[in-house]
């Protein structure tokens, strides 16, 4: 794949007082202390109450919309959350969760990780870190792991969760972080490349997403609620228990549109823009895609 496309567009690092008093209303907290139970906190209502989802990046690309991609800046992903409920990709849900802990005075950058789907893939995640108490700890808007997750040069560190339960461990001067998609409960390995990206890289390497993602074809959300992760991939829906169990059924049209407003709490404004799915076609330019074309 080619590197993403360099940008003049340059997002504003902190989010405007207003925006931020109304989303840490939305999120349920008070505004916290710049401490490590100030930032549990916040992430752990973040985790159970903005989804990672592809719901209006789909409505955008599939809809053929020339204009940049949805959620690009903190400002407009913020007010599609308070109006619809909707959260985004991993490029645009770092860069809010960025912007908000900014705004509120914590040490943070903005990471570059690669999710190992298949070896020797370029860098193709944005996560988030931040430094507190001479550590670094990672809160990552996909994962949602529930509590940050902290970041040892020297040893294996954990959080401790039946369902959205995550471990790291360090290997050649990167952190490798092993955690469940709904579609692979087995696991999938994801390596934080580098920190301190900019506002712009992040907005490139969204864009550089419109042509080929395996989020503009399917509808995909994950979310933590209560003691579950649940959420939907691949047409089916599913869900880990608290308990350990996993769920998984296959998700009518209709089903979906349901559980999207009464049980994820989406907007039906927004729920009913999103297409049916369309198989996701193999990445331009592999063996698989080529063999398709010919």
């Amino acid at each position: 794949m080619n590197s993403p496309t360099p940008t003049s567009v340059v997002p504003p690092e902190s989010l405007p007082a207003a925006v931020k008093e109304q989303v840490l209303v939305r999120l349920g907290i008070e505004r916290p202390e710049v401490t490590p139970e100030g930032l549990r906190a916040i992430y752990a209502e973040w985790c159970q109450k903005v989804p990672f989802d592809n719901v209006r990046k789909l409505i955008h690309v599939r809809g053929a919309n020339p204009a940049p991609l949805p959620g690009g800046t903190a400002e407009d992903f913020f007010a599609a959350w308070l109006r619809f409920g909707t959260g985004g990709t991993c490029w645009v849900v770092a860069g809010a969760l960025y912007s908000l802990l900014h705004s509120l005075g914590f040490q943070v950058q903005r990471g570059i990780a690669t999710m190992l789907v298949v070896p020797a893939l370029p860098p193709n995640h944005g996560t988030v870190v931040v430094t507190l108490d001479n550590a670094r700890h990672l809160l990552d808007g996909g994962m949602l792991h529930g509590e940050p997750l902290r970041l040892d040069e020297q040893a294996e560190t954990r959080v401790e969760h039946p369902a959205w339960g995550v471990h790291c461990s360090p290997c050649d001067g990167r952190w490798h972080i092993r955690w469940r998609p709904l579609h692979k409960a087995d696991g999938l390995e994801c390596r934080l490349e580098t920190t301190g990206a900019s506002g712009g890289e992040y907005l490139s390497r969204y864009e550089h997403t419109r042509g080929w993602s395996p989020f503009n074809y399917e509808l995909n959300l994950r979310v933590n609620r209560s003691n579950e992760v649940i959420g939907t991939g691949f047409g089916q829906w599913v869900t880990f228990g608290g308990d350990g169990s996993i769920t998984s059924e296959r998700l009518q049209p209709e089903e979906r549109a349901r559980r999207l407003i009464e049980v994820i709490g989406l907007r039906e404004e927004i729920v009913s823009q999103i297409p049916a799915d369309i198989p996701t076609p193999a990445p331009p330019g592999t063996r698989t895609a080529q063999s398709a074309a010919s």
